[in-house]
């Protein structure tokens, strides 16, 4: 059985010096950590050994993991102006390629995209994929604060589905954090927020009708999303404007989602299994911020052959390993 991480991230540290010298960003040392950030939350954060790929490959032999597929991290490229966007998008593709080809029976890479600019975003989708050779895309839940059902993101979904092209979908810090002063709460609880929310208007606004075969694998297990299914299916029921872009209650759609195990939490991954079958599940460790391992997933009451699925099978699958 090959085992297969979906969720794993690169960090370099030319693209957290650009991000810290763009945004102004404070630096605090804490122990063997280097924290980014402003107004009292972290926006991103490092120690020494996630820049050290021997060592990432040392962890993964220890923990029994094969491979991972690698991807930026929040706030991916989105930080820039869009035609800046597109200089740190070459330059962290370059960086993913690099330790792919090193190591091209550990690691796949995840594309990103500058996703301010639609047209460029479509070029640089087809470098990755036909020069790089990366199997999908790291995708932000929102876009500098745009909604991932707008309008100009259609291209892209178009590009996927005729690409078969599969999309990470990584957290982002919500458009409006009012209220989450204090405790890291942009992280701890703003991220499961904004997946949510993301996840919520493709169901809504019928993405995930017009592209029934784009393959999207939501972070940390989808958020809230599983606990508000049936929320979302009696606005379907009740309200003209939930009906507007689909034709069909929004559980049907959540169902063509796919989920990580990075919540790392029994019964949300048992209600994702209920909900979605050990097929739609893809083993994570959000890798190297969280040191898990496989045990979250093998303390599953699962069939050998489901949790084989979720360890490596199903990612194989959507990645064409």
């Amino acid at each position: 059985m090959t085992c297969i991480d979906i969720h794993a991230h690169i960090v370099d540290r030319q693209y957290l010096e650009q991000l810290r010298t763009h945004l102004g960003l404070e630096v605090t040392e804490s122990g063997d950590k280097t924290f980014l950030g402003r107004g009292g939350n972290t926006v991103a954060w490092s120690r020494p050994d996630m820049f050290e790929v021997d060592d990432r490959l040392r962890a993964m032999d220890r923990k029994g993991i094969d491979m991972r597929a690698i991807s930026l991290s929040t706030p991916n490229v989105y930080a820039w102006e869009p035609s800046i966007q597109i200089e740190v998008a070459r330059m962290i593709n370059d960086r993913v390629y690099e330790m792919c080809a090193a190591h091209p029976d550990r690691f796949v890479g995840m594309a990103s995209l500058p996703l301010g600019d639609i047209d460029a975003s479509m070029r640089e989708l087809d470098r990755a994929v036909n020069d790089l050779g990366m199997r999908g895309i790291a995708l932000g839940s929102n876009v500098s604060g745009r909604q991932l059902d707008d309008p100009m993101f259609e291209p892209l979904w178009e590009q996927m589905s005729a690409l078969s092209l599969p999309a990470f979908m990584h957290p982002m810090f919500p458009a409006n954090t009012s209220g989450m002063d204090g405790y890291e709460l942009p992280l701890r609880v703003g991220f499961p927020f904004d997946t949510t929310l993301a996840a919520t208007r493709l169901i809504y606004g019928g993405v995930l009708e017009r592209h029934p075969d784009i393959a999207i694998v939501l972070a940390h297990t989808g958020g809230t999303l599983l606990t508000l299914i049936e929320r979302l299916d009696n606005g379907f029921r009740i309200f003209p404007a939930c009906r507007e872009h689909i034709s069909q209650l929004p559980s049907v759609y959540a169902k063509q989602l796919y989920y990580d195990t990075a919540s790392f939490f029994g019964p949300v991954l048992d209600m994702a299994i209920g909900f979605a079958g050990a097929d739609h599940l893809l083993f994570a460790t959000d890798d190297p911020y969280i040191d898990a391992d496989t045990a979250h997933v093998d303390a599953l009451d699962l069939a050998a052959e489901d949790k084989a699925a979720i360890l490596g099978g199903n990612a194989a699958r959507l990645l064409g390993l």
